[in-house]
Parts: structure tokens; sequence; C-alpha cells
């Protein structure tokens, strides 16, 4: 089904292109300050703001609108893409993102799914079809990180980042942008997954809506009880993982690594705007427990994918072996 925007249309997005202004954090000069006013700032008012999904703020796009389009796109990639059918490891997933849709500004349904794949990724399609990678899973240290991950995916679709840059007019189908965690990069990640081929000019995300997914990704963990320190400890990790094993992590984030200037700032909203709690949530056994129900499933499939690959075993020919029976023919010496 072809969803290219109509001519009208993207004629009129392309002379619209007034995006959303994403607010400014507060200044790094300042201390601790609790913001009460419903802004962007405001960790209080969670759930009950307008971060860029409302018409006329730079959107074009109903709710409706990309919860079909998502849709649509993620019958694609389930019919692609090899998922986790295990009910311990999804069910554990999906409610650990759904405790993280609670805590945010979502307007819409999460629908989170887990593609058995080895690259360490994370990605959402646009009206809440979001899928995690069993690489990622694996990657984490503690729960906490992994929440990290998919705080920054629920805030691009809480923020609707694909209908907003759809709306500028710098992509030309909702359907081919899926959200990636860190990389800046968009699209390339349901791709891989998928086999699809997108255009080039597609795969690249604005920095600015990058730094707004950190920006209230950080707000979501903070406010689901996790520590926000494991969000800028699991960015500084994927870098020495890249480091150490090149090819670790998925070809989206590439040419667009985690920044020690996206560290700094995350870490400055941290120290700026988040009241220090007694206590954090870091790490369960539960998380623990199936990490390592993950990494079994994952040895055994690789196990079996040697074993299907293996070459098969035959006895050589010996003297006297006849040509379709592997036992040698016996004969009775002449008297």
């Amino acid at each position: 089904m072809n969803h290219r925007l109509s001519p009208v249309l993207l004629a009129a997005s392309l002379v619209l292109s007034c995006a959303f202004a994403f607010a400014a954090p507060p200044d790094e000069t300042q201390k601790l300050k609790v913001y009460h006013d419903g802004s962007i700032h405001d960790i209080s008012a969670i759930g009950n703001r307008n971060v860029g999904c409302g018409r006329g703020v730079g959107n074009w796009y109903s709710i409706d609108s990309q919860i079909n389009m998502g849709r649509q796109y993620a019958q694609q990639v389930d019919n692609s893409a090899k998922l986790i059918k295990d009910p311990v490891i999804t069910e554990y997933v999906n409610r650990i993102g759904q405790n993280l849709v609670r805590n945010s500004d979502a307007k819409v349904p999460f629908t989170i799914k887990v593609l058995d794949d080895d690259s360490v990724n994370a990605f959402a399609l646009p009206g809440g079809f979001f899928y995690v990678n069993t690489g990622l899973i694996l990657a984490a240290d503690n729960e906490a990180e992994l929440a990290g991950v998919m705080s920054h995916e629920i805030a691009h679709v809480a923020a609707c980042h694909a209908a907003r840059e759809n709306t500028r007019g710098q992509l030309a189908s909702l359907a081919t942008i899926p959200l990636i965690f860190v990389g800046g990069g968009v699209g390339l990640a349901a791709q891989e997954a998928a086999g699809l081929a997108l255009p080039v000019g597609f795969l690249k995300f604005s920095r600015t809506f990058e730094a707004e997914a950190d920006y209230l990704g950080l707000q979501y963990l903070y406010k689901s009880g996790y520590d926000p320190q494991a969000f800028t400890a699991f960015f500084e990790k994927i870098e020495t993982l890249e480091k150490k094993k090149p090819g670790t992590l998925s070809k989206a984030f590439e040419t667009h690594p985690p920044t020690p200037d996206r560290i700094e700032k995350s870490q400055q909203e941290i120290e700026t705007l988040l009241p220090p709690e007694p206590t954090y949530k870091v790490d369960t056994s539960e998380f623990q427990e199936v990490k390592t129900r993950l990494a079994r499933l994952e040895n055994r499939r690789k196990l079996d994918d040697v074993k299907d690959g293996a070459p098969e075993l035959r006895r050589a020919s010996q003297p006297g072996d006849s040509g379709d029976d592997d036992h040698p023919e016996l004969k009775r010496q002449n008297q």
C-alpha cells in the first residue's frame, strides 16, 4: 500500500516547515530547579503535557493516522523478522515497557515485541509499535540500563517525531520511519530486520529530535523509579563495545555513535532537573533470570544453526566396495 503524501499535502508540508519548538533545557549554570509550570521541564506534569503531538505544532498527522500507518509497517516487520516467542522473556520485556509508557507523555497504546537479533538495538514505529533486540537485552548489565534505552524509544513516539519530521517535508512516507536509539538514524533498524530497501535520504533523523528523545526519555526513566545514571552509563558502554568489537552495534550506529556531548547534556539534566531520590531501582533478580534464559535460548539456536550447516560425514570408499552398497562384497574363493 502506498503511503506517499498527496501532491497537495506534500506541497503544504513543504511550505509549512514549522516544527514544534523544543523548549531549551535549563541553563547549564543553574543548580537544581524544580518546575511546576506544566512545561516540558515539569516532571510532575508528565502525562498531561503536550510534547509535540498536537495538530498545529508542526504536525499534520492525527494520532489515529499514525497508529494505522505504524500498524501496517509493523505487519511487514512481523512477517519478515524472527520474533522471540518465549512467554517468560516477552512478558517481562513488555511489562518493563508498559510501566515506562504509564510514566510518559505517550498518547497511544504500545505493542512491544522482542526480535531475535544479536545487534545492540531497539526501534519504535509511529503509533507505539516497539521492537527490542535480544542483543540489547544481553548487552545491558541491569534492568535500569535496558529501561533507559526503552525510555528513549518511548520518548520518540510520545513526541510524535516521525509525524513531525514528515510534516516538515523531509521524509516522503511515514511508513518508512522507525526510530532508533542513540544513532540519529531513521529506518535502518527495520530495514535490517525486515529486509526492506529504504532510500538513503530517509535514514537521517534530526539531531534536535534525538536530543529531545534523550531529554524526555531520561525523565520517563526517573519517573518510573530507575536510577537516571543508568541512562548515561549505557551510552558509555556501547561506545566501549564498538571499540572492542567493531560490528557489535547495528549499522545504524556507525555514522552516528553516542557522543560525549550527549552524555554531558544528559548528565546536566540529571543535576539540574531531577531531584535526587533516597533510593532508585537499578536491577532485579528477574532481569538477571530473563537474561540468563535468553542467553541459553540464543546458545541453543546457534548450536542448532551449526548442526544444520555441518558437513555430513561418510565412510571413505574401500577396495572391494560396490557402488551402491556401503558394505564390502564378499566373494567365495576359487577352489
